[in-house]
Parts: C-alpha cells; sequence; structure tokens
C-alpha cells in the first residue's frame, strides 16, 4: 500500500529542475499553489529560486514529515 512516501524524491527533483513552472506543486495536487508559482517566474523571476528551495526542504525532511505535511496535509508552501 502506498501512503505517500513515494512522492518525495520525484516532488524533490521536479522542484529543483522545473520549480520555475511548478511542476512539483502539480504533481502533489496543489494545483493552485502551481499556477500561483508560474505567474512568479513569469512576472518576478522568483519561481525558479522558490522551487529550489522547496525541492531541498522536500528532500531533507524524514518520509514521515514529508507526508504528514505536503501529501496529507496539503502545505503549498515551503
Amino acid at each position: 500500500m502506498q501512503d505517500g512516501r513515494e512522492k518525495k524524491i520525484p516532488a524533490g527533483i521536479l522542484a529543483i529542475l522545473l520549480g520555475g513552472f511548478g511542476v512539483h506543486k502539480f504533481y502533489l495536487g496543489n494545483v493552485t499553489a502551481g499556477i500561483i508559482q508560474i505567474v512568479l517566474s513569469f512576472c518576478f523571476g522568483l519561481g525558479g529560486l522558490i522551487g529550489i528551495i522547496e525541492g531541498i526542504i522536500y528532500l531533507t525532511k524524514s518520509d514521515e514529515q514529508f507526508v504528514s505535511e505536503y501529501v496529507i496535509g496539503k502545505k503549498s508552501w515551503f
């Protein structure tokens, strides 16, 4: 049975590589946050930086923390 732990590494890699496009947000089911991240990228150039920071945060959290915050809790930012 899958509980969300399998999303941690792909979400972290997507955030680091394609964070400016909010791909990791869409992958985790946060469509609104993904759209906001795209707008931030195109209007202010901040989406890529946010993506790198979030990718590092995702990858450094324990599996349990990641699942509780980002999969179950649907935390959108940092």
